[in-house]
């Protein structure tokens, strides 16, 4: 089974991304095939740093590494390193409809988010469906979001098939509702277009400021409270051992939960659950030469997946004469 993934270089990772999206990740290693990479190709829809672009993306791809990636267990690479995937989706382009693309809902939310509008924002799941045919992945791992996306690509490859012949697998988007949601500081979904996130690996001094802005009401200290119903405590039960959440949960409900003090055991325990991994990081990043030739040689062995896709696509089309 081929399970393929990715996530956009656009600024630090955070612990949304963690379970949302790499620690499942990490986990798909025992499942079967994994394909993994970083969409640098897709960051420049929003992303036009030239340094800023090439830092996160090796930031990431450390981050990746540092939490339990094997890159000799999966393929891991940049997509940008795999040009092949630019020629697919020109392919494609010639066959996706335009009204397939307008009736994309992402496109519209990020406009509303202040994104501003490109043929790259619009033509962004033509290039996703390449990323994924290219391939023949047949899970993809999205959350609720990217579902239409997937959803695309299966409609791209069904009429390529239609038209010149069965050359692709048709995608499975694969949604896992057991996935926490992790609120923000805001209280709002955590993500890095509202601002409202943690990162995984900033400093003591950044992540002590952020996880003391959380957001949380004004009910006195000694009145009970509905944990379920507080963006604190749903970030704080992530990380606490059950011990130790069953003794704040009763804190909420009978009365005693001072937010102040939950937001600083929640800080050391970040300190601590992400320890190990922010030593790993540093050491990765203290030899770049080293990572680039990790993703240089995830690089070739995507190239050689994705040549045979596309040495079959060019006989299908007609750009073999």
């Amino acid at each position: 089974m081929k399970i393929l993934s990715g996530i956009q270089p656009s600024g630090q990772l955070h612990i949304g991304n963690y379970f949302g999206m790499m620690r499942p990740m990490i986990k798909n290693m025992d499942r079967g095939e994994l394909y993994a990479f970083i969409v640098n190709f897709h960051a420049m829809t929003s992303v036009h740093d030239a340094e800023r672009l090439s830092r996160d993306t090796l930031h990431a791809a450390a981050d990746f590494l540092a939490l339990g990636l094997d890159p000799e267990r999966c393929i891991f690479w940049v997509q940008s390193d795999v040009p092949e995937v630019t020629e697919l989706t020109w392919i494609f382009s010639t066959l996706t409809p335009m009204g397939l693309l307008e009736r994309c809902h992402s496109y519209k939310d990020k406009l509303a988010k202040g994104i501003a509008p490109s043929h790259g924002l619009f033509s962004y799941p033509v290039l996703m469906a390449a990323d994924i045919l290219l391939y023949q992945a047949e899970i993809i791992p999205v959350g609720k979001d990217q579902k239409q996306h997937v959803e695309v690509a299966r409609d791209i490859a069904a009429k390529f098939n239609h038209t010149f012949g069965e050359t692709f697998v048709l995608p499975e988007p694969e949604i896992d509702d057991s996935v926490a949601t992790v609120p923000g500081i805001d209280g709002q979904k955590m993500s890095k277009s509202y601002g409202n996130t943690i990162p995984i690996f900033c400093d003591e001094k950044e992540l002590k400021k952020r996880v003391m802005a959380i957001v949380t009401d004004s009910t006195p200290v000694e009145s009970p409270k509905d944990p379920d119903k507080c963006n604190l405590f749903a970030i704080f039960k992530l990380f606490a051992p059950p011990d130790r959440l069953a003794e704040v949960r009763d804190l909420y409900v009978n009365g005693g939960a001072a937010y102040g003090k939950i937001k600083l055991e929640l800080y050391e325990i970040l300190l601590e659950y992400f320890r190990a991994a922010r030593e790993e990081r540093a050491r990765i990043l203290a030899d770049p030469g080293e990572l680039r030739r990790i993703l240089r040689q995830g690089a070739e062995k995507a190239r050689a997946k994705a040549a045979a896709t596309l040495d079959l696509v060019r006989q299908r089309v007609g750009l073999r004469y």
